[in-house]
């Protein structure tokens, strides 16, 4: 993190120290099309600085051993890491160790919770899991802005189990509608499973109200915090949250891992979701005794070199720094609402410029399809996310079917959304468009 050693964690990132940081991303060095990358699609997935790269190949290199299973020296080694990873990832979130649980992404940590309530739902787990147990005339809650993985597994949880899941309508500004919040959340409502931050409209939801919403309602609240957890301080803990996801490779990580957070005491009161070995304690042939949380819910070789370069790319954005990440982005976000709306033909999906957003725009470009647009910007070098982002029921709300989104991240640089737009002004002249 050579570019990182002389910054002062509270001085603002400036476009200067935010090319010192892209030194330290061996990718963002190409061009693409015969021009240099300008990659706007962290959203989708983040670039990876050297020092995680070389951390993954380190553990291959001089570690690598089976955790959890082995006496020699290689696996004690191996374990201390892998721990040791655990630890400094639930630091940098505010919660306990024995609160995080090891996934292979955001979307495999909302299904464990699903089918973990569907297991109790079923009559397993016992009576300490008797409080998860859904029935008729329950409800789980979503909002219409969520992405599929916040939304599917809740509808085939409801399917199996009877229970009946409702969403909370988004305004026309992407936001979410408090008073509407108010009157759907109820003594019926079981689960609230809402994003901290969309992936379309870069809206910051109101966690702190929904929370207390919800739990004044007896209900449990699970954040989807794919989208803030990479960008800006997270204290899960202070959010009063129940459960919690969010996946690596958006955070300076690789692919495969991800991060569930659960309170202790539902953890460990929910009943495992895969079983087999290195999550038992007693095995006979007729039945087994599982292991207390995290360890229950960890069935199976890990994803151990994946949870170590987590905890690496963890240290690079403390390095930074998350507050000076999270203001930066802001202002790079504010840049290309202002620049975009500028632009005849060009719809902000979300609030116009000078409300408080993350650092991603999506826009629909009049006459002119979302992947025409896509593909105009790459032949420029320009790496952005066309489609409808896994949030089709939110699209549709919008009256699209997909959209264009540029999102930033530490890396970027005022020139990087200043080619965007200049690029996007260019897309209806280049089609045709009237």
């Amino acid at each position: 993190m050579s570019s990182t050693a002389d910054l002062t964690p509270t001085d603002p990132i400036t476009d200067v120290e935010a090319k010192q940081l892209r030194n330290d991303f061996p990718i963002l060095e190409q061009q693409v099309n015969g021009h240099p990358l300008v990659y706007l699609d962290s959203g989708a997935t983040s670039q990876k600085p050297m020092c995680v790269l070389e951390d993954e190949q380190d553990f291959y290199e001089q570690h690598n051993a089976a955790v959890h299973r082995g006496a020699h020296t290689l696996a004690a080694e191996a374990t201390e890491l892998f721990e040791n990873a655990r630890a400094t990832v639930a630091r940098f979130v505010g919660v306990g160790a024995d609160e995080v649980v090891w996934t292979s992404n955001a979307t495999e940590g909302i299904n464990l919770v699903a089918y973990a309530i569907g297991n109790a739902s079923a009559g397993r787990g016992g009576a300490a899991a008797e409080r998860f147990r859904l029935r008729e005339g329950d409800e789980i809650l979503v909002t219409e802005g969520e992405h599929h993985a916040n939304l599917v597994p809740w509808q085939e949880l409801t399917a199996r189990t009877g229970a009946t899941l409702r969403h909370i309508p988004i305004e026309d500004d992407g936001s979410i509608d408090l008073g509407r919040a108010a009157e759907l959340i109820s003594p019926r409502t079981r689960l609230l499973a809402v994003t901290h931050i969309s992936n379309v409209t870069g809206v910051i939801n109101p966690i702190e109200e929904l929370v207390a919403l919800a739990h004044a309602s007896g209900a449990l609240v699970l954040l989807d915090a794919c989208q803030s957890a990479p960008h800006r301080p997270l204290d899960l803990r202070a959010l009063d949250v129940d459960f919690a996801v969010f996946s690596g490779h958006k955070m300076l990580a690789p692919t495969g891992v991800g991060v569930l957070y659960g309170r202790a005491e539902l953890l460990d009161a929910l009943p495992p979701f895969l079983t087999g070995g290195s999550m038992i304690t007693t095995v006979t042939l007729e039945a087994s005794e599982y292991l207390p949380a995290p360890q229950r819910f960890e069935a199976g070789t890990q994803r151990v070199s994946q949870a170590i370069a987590l905890a690496s790319a963890v240290g690079y954005l403390e390095a930074v720094g998350m507050d000076r990440i999270d203001a930066w982005e802001a202002e790079l976000g504010q840049r290309l609402v202002r620049g975009f709306e500028a632009i005849d033909g060009v719809r902000i999906l979300g609030p116009s410029a000078g409300v408080p957003r993350a650092g991603l725009v999506s826009v629909d470009v009049d006459g002119v399809h979302a992947h025409d647009v896509g593909q105009y910007l790459d032949s420029l070098g320009i790496a952005v996310r066309v489609g409808h982002h896994c949030a089709q029921p939110l699209h549709r709300r919008f009256g699209v079917t997909a959209s264009t989104r540029a999102s930033a991240y530490l890396y970027n640089t005022t020139e990087d959304i200043d080619a965007v737009v200049a690029a996007m002004g260019e897309v209806r002249d280049y089609f045709g468009a009237k």
